[in-house]
């Protein structure tokens, strides 16, 4: 549901920078505030329809990068497609209300269809990564510096991971600076 609101937004022209007055939220800093801790039996239920167009992926990219720049949030640049049974796993993740409430708090989220990892790949080199499977993961600071480059594709083994793993990793990430 976040992936496809971004996207819809994206679409229709609308700035991004509307959506920064999350009610709690508090901007990314030296002390983000930790993931929300899950029951160990909560049922993940796979999103469908997560990436938008592939046309539509250097319009969002750039807009999420202004917002985070007016928010102090970092950008989660999420690549992948919708045939992908682990991107919409960890989509399923993020769809969760206390997680997508954490989320949205810290990270300005794109999705980034890749197709069948044939297109928007240019967007992720310009970090110095190589999208060779997906879900790809980058967490970028507003200025652009990759704050995971040992951990992109980590995430690729999403209906693997509990959860819990899922948001331990993007809390650690989000806590580089």
């Amino acid at each position: 549901m976040l992936h496809r609101k971004l996207g819809i937004l994206a679409s229709l022209g609308i700035a991004l920078s509307g959506m920064t007055s999350l009610a709690g939220a508090a901007p990314a800093g030296d002390n983000p505030p930790s993931p929300p801790v899950l029951d160990s039996d909560t049922s993940i239920a796979p999103a469908r329809d997560v990436y938008p167009d592939v046309a539509l992926a250097k319009t969002q990219v750039s807009e999420a990068f202004k917002t985070a720049a007016q928010s102090h949030r970092k950008v989660l640049l999420d690549f992948g497609g919708n045939w992908c049974p682990d991107c919409r796993m960890l989509a399923g993740v993020f769809n969760q209300p206390s997680v997508n409430q954490w989320l949205e708090s810290q990270f300005v989220i794109v999705p980034v269809n890749v197709g069948h990892i044939d297109r928007n790949l240019d967007l992720a080199r310009q970090y110095g990564v190589t999208i060779t499977e997906v879900p790809t993961v980058l967490i970028v600071t507003a200025g652009g510096k990759l704050l995971n480059p040992d951990g992109t594709t980590t995430l690729g083994h999403a209906r693997a991971m509990s959860p819990q793993a899922v948001l331990t990793l993007l809390d650690q990430w989000n806590r580089r600076n």
